[in-house]
């Protein structure tokens, strides 16, 4: 097979995800939890940027309001334990939370300050206060994301001797603020799982409630992780950790038969009764049919002049979910798939997988390829032939000069987004795949 992963430079042109430290903004997706900043000046305002842009925001603790040591040459030179205990104790002072992570950034990592020493101090007296290195040189925000949740767990959460609740079930999702649209996934999500008969754990995000979400993980009777890599790690260390059995799958489900059969998959797992998930979804599945049933009307009386094929540029999570449903049950033919969020390729040949079994008969197949830097991603769709047909590019805003170049319709689905409002909306699950036939849809009546 060959190889269809581009070669990574010293440089990136229109990055499509954060530093490690970038998981600062993991930790104010937690009700009640404040991130402090172990870093240099504009660290955290550069990750606001990419991460979060314009069209989501952030509530608090978020963007401008994170506190930040602000490495300066004096702390590399001498190092900055001291600025970041004056730092902690004004924070605890000041600002108002029941749970509080410093995150170490390049400068701190390099010089190695013993942050723990400097933190665990405030953890013996009292405060819940944990520390977690995030270092851009390490990874990617997705990287710092997974190392500040073993971080909470081990230092917060702590040891679990008790018994486990059986329907109970810990989410693991999307990466908050990485996906504009995760506050409605995570809603989708558990929504149906409580549907079908579970208590559904959520850790970020306005359905959490914080800390005490959080020290509730040990009671779950297993985790549930919904993504192609990220969070694997994580679920691994719960499953050492506290004795706790995980569910993974790697494809998000999107339109009705994909999230029934991923209820039933879980319902299976857990060994729990199946009358209260066979009913609701025969109670979902039935709605879902009748809207596509008045959708049919339209698509058969408006065949001309309607996406035919399209090109999708975005992290592993949202790209194998989209091309797996616009291509087996909206029938639309995939020409690209560019993956950006570099995954590590111990999990490159599982995601290969799925392009290789995009339909049900496997007639329909794709090699997705690797590449993180804008310049070459540009390059690929510049060569894409779309025909005649409408295409369409689903990805991010920096692929809006491209596809108004080639005349194509870009849908924005991964970051940076910043050409859209988006509060609640949602992709996934049965409301979110009429919402994504509605949004696809509409870019064609822009046509008429």
């Amino acid at each position: 097979m060959a190889d269809t992963t581009i070669k990574r430079t010293n440089t990136i042109t229109h990055p499509r995800y954060g530093c490690a430290i970038g998981a600062a903004f993991s930790v104010a997706a937690i009700p009640g939890a404040v991130p402090i900043a172990n870093c240099g000046p504009g660290c955290i305002g550069k990750q606001a940027g990419i991460i979060t842009t314009a069209s989501q925001g952030t509530a608090y603790p978020g963007a401008g309001n994170i506190p930040s040591v602000n490495w300066g040459e004096n702390e590399v030179v001498f190092g900055g334990a001291k600025k970041l205990d004056d730092l902690i104790k004004s924070t605890l002072k000041i600002m108002k939370g029941d749970l509080f992570v410093v995150l170490t950034g390049c400068s701190g990592e390099l010089v190695g300050d013993d942050v723990e020493a400097v933190v665990k101090k405030y953890r013996n007296q009292g405060y819940s206060i944990v520390s977690a290195g995030t270092a851009g040189f390490k990874g990617n925000n997705l990287f710092g994301h997974e190392n500040v949740s073993i971080a909470i767990i081990d230092q917060f959460v702590g040891e679990y001797k008790g018994r486990k609740q059986k329907k109970l079930v810990n989410l693991w999702f999307e990466t908050p603020y990485f996906n504009s649209f995760w506050r409605g996934d995570y809603e989708e999500i558990k929504r149906i799982l409580e549907g079908a008969g579970f208590e559904v754990n959520i850790l970020f995000g306005s359905l959490s409630k914080g800390s005490e979400s959080w020290k509730k993980i040990p009671k779950a009777g297993f985790n549930l992780l919904i993504s192609p890599w990220v969070g694997l790690k994580t679920v691994k260390h719960l499953e050492v950790k506290y004795k706790q059995p995980y569910l993974h799958i790697p494809v998000i489900p999107i339109g009705e038969e994909a999230t029934s059969a991923f209820l039933r998959q879980v319902v299976e797992f857990a060994g729990i009764d199946k009358t209260k998930s066979e009913k609701f979804i025969e109670e979902e599945s039935k709605q879902y049919y009748n809207y596509i049933e008045h959708f049919a009307s339209f698509f058969s009386q408006y065949w001309f002049g309607l996406p035919a094929k399209f090109a999708i540029v975005g992290d592993s999570t949202y790209n194998t979910a989209f091309t797996k449903f616009l291509t087996d049950q909206l029938g639309l033919v995939p020409l690209k798939a560019v993956i950006t969020d570099n995954p590590p390729e111990k999990y490159r040949d599982k995601i290969r997988d799925v392009y290789h079994h995009l339909t049900e008969d496997d007639e329909v197949s794709l090699e997705p390829e690797f590449v993180e830097d804008g310049y070459w991603i540009e390059k690929i769709l510049e060569e894409t032939d779309f025909g005649s047909e409408i295409g369409v590019i689903f990805g991010s805003s920096w692929e809006k000069q491209i596809a108004a170049d080639k005349n194509l319709k870009l849908i924005e689905t991964s970051t940076p987004s910043a050409n859209e409002v988006v509060l609640n909306r949602s992709y996934v699950g049965y409301k979110g795949a009429l919402t994504l036939i509605e949004k696809v849809y509409t870019v064609a009546m822009g046509n008429r």
